[in-house]
């Protein structure tokens, strides 16, 4: 990879790398530091990374990142699993959006990366698979799981309105 297509490469990712990490962990500064280590170790990989490839590239040392930092500062809980209690809420809200990304931020870190990726960012199975390190099977059950997760916490449209 050469200097110029580095460079391209900071113009064309660094803020859907930024979006990408800002949705999952709601931390500016957070998501900020991601994109910086993202960078510096493709600086440090210069020779050895496909100038073609560094989009997979950034976005896989991305997550990976993320998941690591997660982990170790413990803010994210493992469990996934939500008491039934709150699966569905009988609160009213006017915004929508709102109310979607209140539920999208209880999805699991896994199923958060990859809903994020294929209905914020528009990336592919196969993309998506490539930067999680899972097959496309396993991207399309995340997805799925993720989905009908959201529909039940979301309710009824009727009483967003």
């Amino acid at each position: 990879m050469t200097l110029k297509e580095y460079n391209q490469s900071v113009d064309l990712f660094a803020d859907p790398i930024f979006r990408f990490v800002a949705k999952n962990v709601k931390d500016h500064h957070f998501a900020e530091d991601i994109v910086q280590d993202c960078y510096e170790k493709l600086w440090k990989n210069l020779d050895q990374v496909n100038g073609e490839k560094v989009k997979a590239y950034l976005f896989t040392t991305a997550y990976h990142t993320m998941i690591d930092r997660l982990r170790k500062e413990k803010k994210v809980s493992l469990t996934g699993e939500l008491p039934v209690s709150m699966v569905g809420t009988s609160e009213q809200y006017s915004d929508l959006g709102e109310r979607l990304q209140e539920a999208v931020n209880r999805l699991p870190e896994i199923q958060k990366a990859v809903i994020t990726l294929r209905d914020y960012e528009g990336y592919s199975y196969q993309e998506i698979g490539e930067i999680t390190g899972l097959n496309e099977s396993q991207v399309k059950v995340y997805i799925y799981r993720a989905r009908i997760f959201l529909k039940n916490y979301i309710g009824a449209t009727d009483v967003l309105v």
